[in-house]
């Protein structure tokens, strides 16, 4: 059911982008450069992009919405620190880095895979590119909405 949320705006309109002016003084400064843009709508989509499992919940009455992102469940988490403080005793190569983090979740980003490791993203980008080039990993799908494949 699509209820409106705000000037015929429903919660599917707003997951692909769809937005309304409703602080135009801010979107002043945005327009100016003050802050990052990237279009108008932009960034719950960008947001969807990086973890598709926010939930959206409509509040027909106050005419809003409220978005819930979800955390991995703290032991997961800690499995994955673990794992990246393993790799890194075993070995200190980057590639192996990668590889252990995305067999324990093939859908990091690489944004996520630059900040878990503490190198840039385009260190990150040139580590993947050599892992593809030996056959190590592959990539399934588009950028957006795909995921890893470690190949052993």
């Amino acid at each position: 059911m699509h209820s409106n949320i705000t000037n015929n705006l429903t919660l599917e309109k707003i997951r692909r982008g769809n937005t309304n002016i409703r602080n135009p003084i801010l979107v002043s400064y945005v327009a100016k450069g003050v802050l990052p843009y990237h279009g108008l709508g932009s960034g719950i989509k960008l947001a969807l992009s990086d973890w598709p499992q926010i939930e959206f919940q409509d509040d027909h009455d106050g005419c809003l919405f409220t978005v819930t992102v979800h955390r991995k469940p703290a032991e997961e988490l800690r499995l994955a620190n673990d794992l990246l403080k393993s790799s890194s005793k075993s070995s200190s190569k980057t590639e192996d880095q990668i590889l252990g983090l995305l067999t324990h979740d093939s859908f990091m980003t690489t944004e996520q895979l630059a900040s878990a490791l503490g190198i840039s993203k385009r260190a990150i980008l040139k580590q993947i590119d050599k892992l593809k080039v030996q056959g190590r990993l592959s990539r399934v799908d588009p950028a957006r909405g795909g995921h890893w494949e470690v190949i052993a």
